[in-house]
């Protein structure tokens, strides 16, 4: 809280700086005599370069405390023990602070280790003072950069060429962390992957048929040896997701853009476009209970009535029907974005020829905005895969590689959630497989995504 305290102090102080060094470079506007033309930059970049040069040192300051001090803080109360009473090892280190900083909050009624109660006060001095401390020099840090910005405003003085060459950085900055993140998601997958293959091997999880990630606790315990073949959840990704999901979205999407676009009435369209688009909004919990309650008895009562007795209450299809109608505005906007950016000259010029608008929009409108579905394709495709609450609820966990949609199937962001679910050791081939599933959904999800790149690169039309 006082952290917070003191980042909205340095935020107020920098207004006051920007205030400031626009009214200078007002002065020295009405001092010119010659109106605002007499200046290099206009007042606003004056201002907002010294707001920048006062408040960046600040925020630095304030961040690098938030980063890195909870450990300073850690080792000024750890080593205020007598060296008989430190925690012996990092962990034991760990619980008790974890205790100190629940009883500092008032989320322990009590603790378990009699230090904790001892080491509250100086816990509470050291953050105080350290908190106060970071404010302290984030404020005079702020102090100095706005006084010297204010020093270096003159006439000529190119204000505008260097706040827009902070911002180009800012903006720099915001893609790199993007670009990073994207890495570490990466390394991540990678690196507990690599350690998960180290304990099974990589060909029986990438070709094996039977899926059981049940390991031994006790070296005597019978039944928990474990089978980590996960082509079922790779086959129950893709028939549900990919198949059956989108045998409804995307005939359905698209049909829904071609009439959107070309047959309805202006007003008409105004109604009927953002009530598509609500489908996109609606939780995916609510889309489970749907499929859990009301499509998935239906689909069991129409294969009792095919003749299929030991038909499931949880199958792929009703999973599938339900992920299908989930994702129809994903391909209906990209879609309706699309043929809607067709030159308007070719559909008049192919109806001019006599041609119908059925032949119109098959020949000439669907195969000029064909770059643009197949997108929507894929973003829909995307977001099936991902998908994990319908599958749960109307699917099922049973991982069986079967081609009957009346079937129980499970996906494999299913199992990832299974697998990660409660408190887990990640020093176990169960936990880790989590791991391994996630990097080859990943893989798939790049080479889909190549695959659509060089379809649209390929099909790509330009116009003038």
């Amino acid at each position: 809280m006082r952290l917070l305290i003191a980042f909205a102090l340095v935020i107020g102080l920098a207004g006051i700086a920007y205030l400031m060094g626009r009214a200078r470079a007002g002065r020295m506007v009405a001092a010119a005599g010659a109106g605002i033309g007499a200046v290099h930059s206009r007042p606003v970049y004056h201002g907002a370069y010294v707001a920048v040069l006062a408040l960046t040192p600040a925020l630095l300051v304030l961040a690098g405390w938030g980063i890195a001090g909870e450990r300073v803080i850690e080792a000024q109360v750890l080593g205020s023990l007598p060296a008989a009473e430190r925690p012996a090892t990092p962990n034991d280190a760990q619980a008790l602070m974890n205790e100190v900083r629940g009883l500092v909050r008032q989320d322990l009624p009590q603790a378990f280790n009699p230090l904790a109660p001892k080491l509250t006060p100086v816990y509470e001095a050291a953050s105080s003072n350290g908190d106060l401390l970071a404010g302290a020099l984030a404020v005079a840090l702020l102090a100095m950069g706005g006084l010297w910005g204010l020093s270096r405003l003159r006439p000529d003085f190119r204000a505008r060429n260097r706040v827009e060459s902070q911002v180009r950085i800012l903006l720099l900055l915001a893609s790199a962390v993007a670009i990073l993140t994207t890495f570490g998601i990466v390394l991540s997958l990678i690196f507990e992957s690599l350690r998960f293959f180290q304990m099974v091997s990589p060909v029986e999880f990438l070709t094996g048929l039977q899926w059981s990630p049940q390991t031994a606790i006790r070296a005597d315990q019978v039944g928990s040896t474990g089978a980590f073949g996960a082509v079922p959840l790779f086959w129950g990704t893709i028939f549900i997701g990919a198949i059956i999901a989108m045998a409804v979205a995307i005939p359905l999407g698209l049909m829904s853009a071609i009439y959107l676009t070309q047959y309805a009435q202006p007003r008409l369209r105004r109604w009927l476009k953002p009530i598509l688009e609500l489908l996109a909004g609606v939780p995916t919990v609510v889309y489970g209970f749907f499929a859990a309650l009301t499509v998935a008895p239906l689909v069991r009562s129409l294969a009792l009535a095919l003749g299929m007795t030991d038909a499931s209450s949880d199958s792929a299809l009703a999973a599938g029907l339900v992920m299908g109608v989930m994702i129809i505005p994903f391909v209906s906007s990209m879609a309706d974005d699309s043929l809607a950016a067709v030159p308007r000259a070719m559909r008049d010029g192919s109806l001019a020829m006599g041609a119908t608008m059925s032949e119109t929009v098959k020949k000439v409108l669907v195969p000029a905005a064909l770059p643009g579905i197949i997108g929507g394709v894929l973003l829909a495709v995307s977001r099936a895969i991902g998908e994990t609450m319908i599958v749960v609820m109307a699917a099922g966990l049973a991982a069986n590689l079967t081609a009957n949609p009346f079937d129980s199937v499970t996906t494999v962001t299913t199992q990832i959630v299974a697998l990660l679910t409660g408190d887990q050791e990640f020093d176990s081939a169960k936990t880790l497989s989590a791991f391994a599933l996630g990097l080859v959904l990943f893989v798939m999800t790049l080479i889909l995504n190549i695959y659509a790149l060089a379809v649209v690169k390929r099909y790509r039309e330009a116009y003038e």
